[in-house]
């Protein structure tokens, strides 16, 4: 157990320190604000609008995270002999997945995370063809941004610091700070206006969806990167992700009708369209019993990546890692 902890923070804190994922953790989030700040004239479907692109782009966001995380962490120790150094210490395998496991599902948290917020804001900023942007949001929010670079940039001009992780960590605090006073404290209301804009949390528990997917790619990827490298992880979670998002289409009928290749398909394809719940979120309508979902598709979750984690052991198992 104290090797499985060891390894799981080592790994998180290794990923913040990653420039790669700075640049994540700033881009996507800043790109879903430039969302709520274009005019769409979608003849009133404007808000739905920003709310399907927010959330499609926190989805390819810890895809990618997944991604990298996954080859930083394991393919790349493969290759150059750390993983063989750790496991020549009284480290089992398993311990050495599950630790990586937990350290990338947790960086990976803390993005999705990162664009949650943005994707709340940008609920809030929406506006159609008879309102205007939020200026005053988008810059405080840009502000935030800025102000975490700047700050990590004197912690280690000054202290010594890592500037990728203190960077991180001032930008995750500061958006969460920017987050709590558009929602709760400066008020947004323009002339045309019947009500104040208020934030969507409905896409609470869209998002929490989105990150159970992303926790399932997290451990698709580190099966992958037990055997291959960065790019051939990437390509096979693409196909597998493009996979999902048709697998109703591809297998479900034909599932039905008894064919076998289909219910192996079926079975072994993440289905991702049980984790987008966006087109649920119209108007003013409620997510009824949204909550028993999320619990539900836990459930599912806990299955998929139970059964991923299986074959990154088995792959890792047998992988010999002299000479690598």
């Amino acid at each position: 157990m104290r090797a499985l902890v060891t390894i799981a923070g080592n790994t998180f804190m290794e990923l913040l320190r990653q420039p790669v994922f700075l640049l994540l953790g700033t881009v996507s989030p800043l790109f879903i604000m430039v969302l709520s700040a274009l005019p769409y004239f979608g003849f009133g479907e404007d808000p739905k609008l920003v709310r399907d692109g927010a959330l499609a782009i926190t989805l390819l966001a810890g895809l990618f995270g997944a991604v990298i995380s996954a080859s930083d962490s394991v393919a790349q120790e493969i290759r150059t002999g750390t993983a063989l150094a750790v496991l020549s210490k009284p480290v089992q395998r398993i311990s050495f997945l599950l630790g990586k496991y937990l350290g990338i599902s947790g960086a990976i948290t803390l993005l999705t995370y990162c664009n949650l917020l943005a994707t709340l804001l940008a609920s809030r900023m929406a506006y159609d063809a008879y309102g205007d942007m939020d200026l005053k949001g988008t810059s405080l929010f840009f502000a935030g941004v800025a102000m975490a670079y700047v700050i990590g940039a004197l912690a280690n001009y000054f202290h010594q610091r890592n500037y990728v992780s203190d960077t991180f960590w001032w930008l995750m605090g500061l958006m969460t700070v920017v987050f709590i006073c558009l929602a709760f404290f400066i008020e947004l209301k323009h002339p045309m206006d019947t009500a104040p804009r208020e934030v969507d949390w409905r896409l609470v528990p869209a998002g929490l969806l989105v990150l159970f997917a992303i926790l399932i790619l997290c451990g698709v990827a580190l099966a992958c990167s037990t055997r291959l490298e960065m790019v051939p992880t990437l390509v096979v979670c693409s196909i597998l992700f493009l996979l999902g998002l048709m697998s109703d289409h591809l297998f479900r009928s034909a599932a039905e009708s008894g064919n076998w290749w289909a219910n192996i398909g079926y079975a072994i394809t993440p289905n991702w369209q049980l984790f987008w719940v966006a087109d649920a979120i119209e108007g003013e309508s409620q997510l009824k019993g949204v909550w028993t979902y999320v619990a539900k598709s836990l459930g599912y979750v806990v299955g998929y990546l139970g059964a991923s984690l299986i074959v990154a052991y088995q792959l890792f198992e047998n992988r010999d890692l002299i000479g690598e």
